[in-house]
């Protein structure tokens, strides 16, 4: 369904007024879509109406902010990613007595829970905390339990094996009917929290950061002070992580990082 750009204006405003969650620099056309989607699952006709039951009803506009967030996930995914963070990155990182990591966007967990394997792997688990985030409270839940699909198992396997994974990937989680529940070794060096990455501000200094497929979702102004709050965030020579489907290359800090992985867009700060 179509609305006029007045109506998408003010209702995200309304958002931001009522719930503090701010999307007006979030991609117009990814936003448009979700919305347009929610209300045709619910049967909401128009965005008038949409605003006054989601500014009234809480429940449903957590089921709004599920829908709007994006949580599409796997574990090592883009496995080329993995395979160079543990070539070109943890090495490095080793030097630390003590590695502390913002994964920003976190959705559902698979990928904390990917980062937490790879850094026991190379022997560096038991000296690092890894902060995980999301806008999204349901996910946020979701990846704290560390309960996944057993089908979603044989992708994940295979992701793990071409990302250079050292044992069978089965050691890592518990069978449980048509489920898994993680090793909670993997749990303990974790803290996860709600974060907005269009409001919130940096809250501590990392060694690494990651952020992958959640940029896209942003315009290009809010990109750049995402990128200027990952600069803050990022202590010197510290690692930044975007992924291959991101870029560095418009954001006014490009020259305080150099290339690390240019093709997996893994980045070092140099200034």
């Amino acid at each position: 369904m179509n609305f006029e750009n007045k109506e998408f204006t003010d209702l995200l405003d309304a958002i931001r007024l009522v719930y503090g969650y701010d999307f007006t620099d979030y991609s117009e056309a990814s936003v448009k879509r979700r919305i347009n989607n929610f209300m045709t699952n619910r049967k909401i006709d128009t965005i008038e109406m949409l605003g006054k039951v989601i500014l009234k009803d809480e429940k449903l506009f957590e089921e709004f902010i599920q829908d709007i967030s994006v949580t599409v996930t796997e574990m090592f995914r883009d496995p080329a990613f993995y395979k160079s963070l543990r070539t070109n990155v943890l090495k490095r990182l080793a030097t630390y007595p003590f590695i502390k990591i913002w994964i920003a966007g976190c959705a559902t967990g698979e990928e904390v829970y990917s980062i937490a394997i790879l850094f026991k792997e190379e022997g560096l688990l038991n000296r690092t905390l890894i902060y995980a985030t999301d806008i999204n409270q349901k996910s946020i839940h979701i990846a704290k339990e560390g309960v996944y699909p057993l089908e979603n198992m044989k992708q994940y396997t295979s992701n793990y094996q071409k990302a250079g994974g050292k044992i069978s990937f089965s050691e890592y989680y518990k069978a449980k009917y048509n489920s898994v529940l993680l090793d909670k070794s993997l749990k303990q060096n974790i803290v996860f929290a709600a974060h907005n990455l269009a409001i919130d501000k940096s809250f501590n200094e990392f060694q690494l950061i990651i952020c992958r497929n959640v940029l896209i979702y942003f315009n290009q102004k809010l990109q750049n002070n995402v990128f200027d709050l990952f600069y803050e965030s990022l202590c010197p020579f510290g690692f930044l992580g975007l992924g291959n489907k991101e870029s560095l290359l418009y954001a006014d800090k490009r020259k305080h990082f150099e290339d690390v992985d240019r093709q997996e867009k893994i980045f070092m700060k140099t200034g």
